[in-house]
């Protein structure tokens, strides 16, 4: 089984589907990514660098904006994306920037 699920080619994250450590290089759908923080099972993985201010994609489509530079193999979570899912205060397919 693998230690990661990529739902889409198009995603640029994907889901830890156990505890990864720092350090472990992981096969992300065909990508090798190593992990550069201890990620908790169900968190996300960059499977590239995301910059700041470009979308965080997941299920092919964005899930949230970068709100710093991520790294290959960062923990994608509240720390680092600003969510555009589930909102009230932001226009329809809007996102925070």
């Amino acid at each position: 089984m693998s230690a990661v699920i990529v739902i889409t080619p198009r995603d640029n994250v994907a889901t830890a589907l156990e505890p990864l450590a720092a350090g472990r290089t992981i096969d992300a759908g065909g990508v090798a990514v190593t992990v550069r923080e201890s990620i908790a099972s169900g968190h996300k993985i960059a499977l590239a660098k995301i910059s700041a201010g470009a979308e965080v994609v997941k299920y092919g489509s964005p899930i949230g904006t970068a709100t710093v530079d991520i790294e290959a193999g960062a923990h994608v979570h509240v720390h680092n994306v600003a969510s555009g899912r589930g909102r009230g205060d932001l226009p329809a397919g809007g996102v925070v920037s």
